[in-house]
């Protein structure tokens, strides 16, 4: 096994894979924790939609990097959905619903419409899952994917006591001086821009399990929100890694396998939990 590991990563495409995936492992960990304890869980699945919509429309425009047009469109959506989230006669869980269907509709139907591809079933499988795109990276996809981290960490280390007040509790944050509504903006582009970069690992529609399942896993066993944090991390970390090695070796989707990694964590996770809290 070891030799067999060694061979690959003698390829580049594997090692940017690696490089990719615990870097993509770490920035969804750390939003991961704010998002489910704000209960903005489901804005994953609507930014990824709108995510999958932009690919298919630079797919189809033949743009030669598709984030320049799909990090911008998520960005604008994901600012969209924070505002008319707080709209009072549209509530923020229909409109993930409304944007989620429309955008994977969307770009459903213009792929089939205008692309040039011969195998679009392909494209789309490929898009949704992330079967292969994270073995096709290239340096620039790289070099893209490593400064996007770098700022995502830099800004949740730079805010983490703002991030964190408005996390627990936005009243006693606002009266305190801090500006909520700019906060809960900066989380949301940051997610867009994670998820962005998580299509590449997992696919757009398995991004949710990459941020919320580390962050789960970690309430499990710890309880402040600095444990759970670094917990997050870690186990995000270890379980891209894992699901990398085992696609690798056993030839299975990669994005697939880092979420199932993910569930059998939480599952574990869970069971040394409850007995922690007997033998407590």
């Amino acid at each position: 096994m070891i030799e067999m590991l060694s061979l690959y990563f003698s390829y580049p495409f594997v090692r940017y894979a690696m490089i990719v995936g615990v870097l993509i492992a770490l920035s969804s960990s750390l939003l991961g924790v704010s998002l489910v304890l704000k209960r903005f869980s489901f804005i994953g699945d609507g930014l990824s939609h709108v995510a999958f919509g932009a690919m298919a429309v630079a797919t189809v425009l033949d743009v030669a990097s598709d984030t320049a047009v799909v990090l911008p469109l998520t960005v604008l959506a994901a600012v969209f959905l924070l505002r008319t989230g707080q709209n009072a006669k549209l509530k923020g869980d229909a409109a993930i619903a409304m944007i989620s269907v429309g955008a994977l509709a969307f770009g459903y139907l213009v792929l089939n419409l205008f692309s040039k591809s011969a195998n679009i079933s392909g494209d789309v499988c490929s898009t949704l899952f992330g079967s292969t795109a994270i073995l096709t990276l290239t340096r620039t996809d790289v070099r893209i994917c490593v400064l996007m981290s770098v700022l995502v960490i830099l800004i949740f280390l730079l805010f983490y006591h703002k991030i964190f007040a408005v996390t627990f509790d936005e009243t006693f944050a606002q009266a305190t001086g801090i500006r909520v509504g700019a906060y809960n903006l900066l989380i949301a582009v940051v997610t867009a821009s994670v998820i962005v970069l998580a299509m590449k690992l997992v696919g757009s529609l398995l991004i949710s399990a990459l941020i919320i399942f580390p962050s789960l896993s970690a309430m499990r066993i710890f309880k402040s929100f600095r444990s759970v944090i670094l917990a997050s991390a870690v186990i995000s970390v270890i379980c891209a890694s894992a699901g990398i090695f085992l696609s690798i070796l056993a030839s299975t989707p990669v994005g697939a396998t880092v979420v199932c990694v993910n569930i059998a964590v939480f599952a574990l996770a869970s069971l040394a939990g409850t007995c922690f809290r007997r033998g407590a």
